[in-house]
């Protein structure tokens, strides 16, 4: 019989496997753009930790093993920021990355204060842009980083009834 995943909010705990999963997650995004200085993969265990309490921090974890996570947060303005949606190579394509993101959002606009969704991703990362297109996000900017990298910023309204009524 096989383990099913399970999301749930990250702890303190599971800063360390967050941040080896990163690191293996953003090696292939690292080699699309050229570029191994990219931020994913030199972020510190220490402001991973610091993430988990300012912001919601989620974890899909098959037994005990984290596979998967994603962080939010909420700007006063309403717009809900939603960052580093990590799914271990041999769990991707799957579904879970649409179930963390939808997980993420329901949480993030849980209060009924969330206006819009936002995310950002690179031009090259077909994956990614179709996942976010199939959640409703449209392009809304893009921003031409260096020669290899232009950064996409998707975008999505909040349907606050939605969210409200499944809390």
């Amino acid at each position: 019989m096989g383990m099913s995943v399970t999301i749930s909010e990250a702890t303190e705990a599971d800063a360390e496997q967050i941040l080896k999963l990163q690191y293996l997650c953003y090696q292939s995004e690292a080699e699309l753009y050229g570029d191994y200085s990219i931020e994913p993969l030199t972020q510190s265990l220490d402001s991973i930790k610091a993430e988990l309490t300012t912001g919601t921090v989620l974890v899909a974890r098959l037994g005990d093993e984290v596979v998967a996570s994603v962080r939010g947060t909420v700007d006063a303005d309403g717009t809900a920021r939603i960052g580093k949606l990590i799914v271990h190579p041999r769990m991707q394509r799957h579904g879970l990355g649409g179930r963390l993101l939808n997980a993420i959002e329901r949480q993030l606009g849980a209060d009924g204060t969330t206006k819009s969704f936002q995310l950002f991703t690179g031009h090259r990362s077909e994956q990614n842009l179709q996942l976010y297109r199939k959640h409703g996000y449209a392009p809304v900017r893009t921003r031409r980083v260096n020669d290899r990298l232009t950064v996409v910023t998707l975008a999505k309204d909040s349907d606050t009834r939605a969210y409200v009524a499944s809390a």
